[in-house]
């Protein structure tokens, strides 16, 4: 990386005053977040800190111990950690290191030691830094850094709840865990929580318009909003170097009924003077994360503007969406509805950004509901799969003429020779009223579901057995996962840049499952003739392993292990999708794909010939186009790439 686009930020103490409504007081305010609602699906969020009767650092221990992992420096006999490092080669700007000021908010601090230890992690860094200029391989670079993360964050999510379930199966007990709030301290114990060291004015490296985010933590953990339950995130006085308070981000959720958003202007309550449910009970004060706002507005400091909204299907209700930069331009006292006073703060957006994602996402909702109304042309059919998938595939085309894919027929699961059929038949299990965990197709996957009870998968493996035809469980079975058909709305479009492409009108939880890459399945013999005919076909052995990075807890887990089992022999089988194909077929390649292909099977034995399962990489937000690695052709020329694009 380029070290001249990491810019310090101006010393606010000598930069030339500007008007400003309000004077900067000469006191230092007590540090009181601004709350947001809590999500109504869910329990109130557990803090940080570990509660009475909850040691986080027990359950820490107890994960570590289902890999045989050890702790660098060890645990010591009084449950303490020995201090773990705070550099790594490629830290650049986004390792922790220790503040020598420490904050007084108590909520930026985490305690995950034992009782006693006295053990407490860093809090973050108070020195503003602004990034500009990034060359094409930074940017790269961090959103890889950041989609690694997310992912790391979303297994060890899923991961724990899965074990929390297991748990509560054999003790009986009635509460669930709040997996992102155990995810997210485990991984800051770890010191694998980004931009600590630094806090960023403006843009996060590596974080898009558009991205969507399921969990307040992850906000954290990736340092685009630094509070987990405050609508404020800034600077507080105490670590200013010039003793005021400095905002970098918000989020806007209508916690306020004063709240007022249009978009690319916003007018925003301040935090204070709120009860318990939510009700203005007294008037606010300009301190705290007022007064912070307040004073980026005098330095014209930008601030980030996270979005949060009711989604339905989301695992808690709630999705957060970062919709850009905004300058506060103005702050007035005004009387809120309640009758109280209230600090109102309007933003507008920055010019020259990509769209919104919130806007994004509304007009998504309006191509599922009326699709000709959203968009009056382009559409060449509303259902290109001919009501074989559950919900209809658009097919929109506005660049030219071409309607071919109007002229294949549509697959939805692949097509195998007969006899492939013909290996171990008959083998299933006997669990009538539901799957349990020592079920016959459990074991066959190392003694354990490939899914949680939301149907995401675990952790990517080079096979996973599904119960099938044979079994005598429901067709409700959470082992069943990729025969339920797609739970998501698609559109396969055209694009001038890459051809073909795919894109979903529904957001699409990482780890859940998309379609299948459907074809007709040739021999080698058949393959050689068709390729003859001039006929493009589709390799499954080229297809990449990206498998491997989901579930992959080496970062947390030291001894942790790539599953290895159960593995399939080589597949020397390729597919024909010439003629008969699905809406994967259409899927864009690209080497850094939201995207991976999992082997799945379910409806015969013969490990040679597994079904080609998709699933998402990462959070991917309405109309964003889904990618997949194909790997490297031949030198043929042969392959899907030639097919679509």
């Amino acid at each position: 990386m380029d070290f001249n686009s990491l810019l310090p930020f101006p010393d606010l103490n000598h930069l030339p005053s500007s008007s400003s409504t309000f004077p900067a007081p000469l006191i230092v305010p007590k540090i009181e977040p601004k709350l947001e609602p809590l999500d109504e699906t869910l329990p109130s969020p557990m803090p940080l800190a570990a509660p009475p009767g909850l040691d986080l650092f027990s359950e820490y221990n107890r994960l570590c111990g289902l890999f045989h992992s050890t702790i660098p420096g060890g645990i010591q006999p009084n449950g303490a950690v020995s201090a773990l490092p705070n550099s790594h080669p490629d830290s650049l700007a986004l390792v922790p290191v220790p503040d020598p000021n420490p904050s007084p908010n108590l909520s930026d601090v985490v305690v995950l030691s034992a009782p006693g230890s006295g053990r407490k992690l860093p809090n973050r860094s108070a020195e503003l830094v602004r990034i500009t200029d990034l060359k094409a391989e930074d940017e790269l670079y961090f959103r890889d850094k950041v989609r690694k993360t997310r992912m790391l964050f979303e297994s060890l999510r899923v991961f724990v709840i899965v074990e929390d379930e297991k748990r509560r199966d054999a003790m009986g007990a009635n509460r669930r865990t709040r997996g992102d709030l155990k995810a997210a301290a485990i991984m800051r114990e770890r010191a694998l929580w980004m931009n600590r060291d630094k806090r960023i004015v403006g843009s996060i490296p590596g974080v898009l318009v558009g991205d969507a985010f399921f969990f307040r933590m992850e906000l954290c953990v990736i340092g685009l909003h630094g509070q987990a339950q405050a609508g404020i995130d800034y600077v507080p006085s105490s670590q200013s170097s010039n003793g005021e308070p400095i905002a970098t981000s918000i989020i806007v959720s209508g916690g306020y009924e004063d709240d007022e958003d249009s978009g690319d202007v916003i007018v925003y309550t301040g935090h204070g003077g709120q009860d318990n449910h939510g009700r203005q009970v007294m008037h606010q004060k300009l301190e705290c994360g007022n007064l912070a706002l307040e004073r980026s507005m005098h330095y014209e400091v930008e601030v980030r503007v996270i979005r949060g909204f009711k989604y339905e299907g989301s695992p808690n209700g709630k999705v957060y969406v970062y919709d850009g930069l905004y300058k506060i331009v103005d702050t007035w006292f005004d009387v809120g509805k309640s009758g109280f006073g209230v600090f109102k703060f309007k933003l507008i957006r920055i010019e020259n950004q990509v769209e919104m994602g919130s806007s994004i996402f509304k007009f998504a909702v309006s191509l599922r509901t009326q699709p000709l109304g959203a968009r009056p042309r382009g559409y060449i059919s509303l259902d290109l799969s001919k009501k074989k998938e559950k919900f209809p595939v658009f097919f929109f085309n506005d660049v030219d003429m071409d309607h071919s894919p109007m002229y294949c027929d549509y697959l939805v699961t692949t097509v195998f020779p007969p006899y492939v059929y013909n290996v171990g038949r008959g083998n299933g299990c006997n669990c009538a009223g539901g799957c349990l965990d020592d079920c016959f197709c459990a074991m066959k996957n190392g003694g354990e579901f490939a899914y949680d009870l939301q149907g995401i998968l675990v952790r990517g493996k080079p096979l996973i057995f599904e119960c099938g035809p044979h079994c005598s469980c429901p067709p409700t079975c959470r082992n069943r996962v990729t025969q339920k058909g797609v739970r998501n709305r698609f559109e396969v479009f055209r694009s001038k840049e890459t051809g073909w492409g795919v894109r979903s009108l529904d957001l699409i939880q990482a780890g859940s499952f998309i379609c299948e890459f459907a074809g007709v399945v040739l021999t080698r013999e058949q393959a050689q003739i068709f390729t003859m005919n001039g006929d493009r076909l589709v390799y499954p052995s080229r297809f990449t392993g990206n498998w491997k990075q989901w579930g992959n807890l080496s970062a947390v887990f030291s001894d942790y292990v790539c599953p290895e089992s159960p593995s399939t022999p080589p597949l020397d089988f390729t597919m024909d999708v010439s003629r008969m194909r699905n809406i994967a077929c259409y899927l864009s390649h690209s080497t850094s794909p939201n995207v991976m292909v999992q082997f799945v099977l379910y409806d015969h034995n013969n490990l040679s010939f597994p079904h080609l399962m998709l699933f998402a990489m990462e959070n991917i937000p309405p109309l964003r186009e889904l990618s997949l690695d194909y790997g490297v052709a031949d030198e043929s020329n042969m392959g899907k790439l030639a097919i679509c694009n």
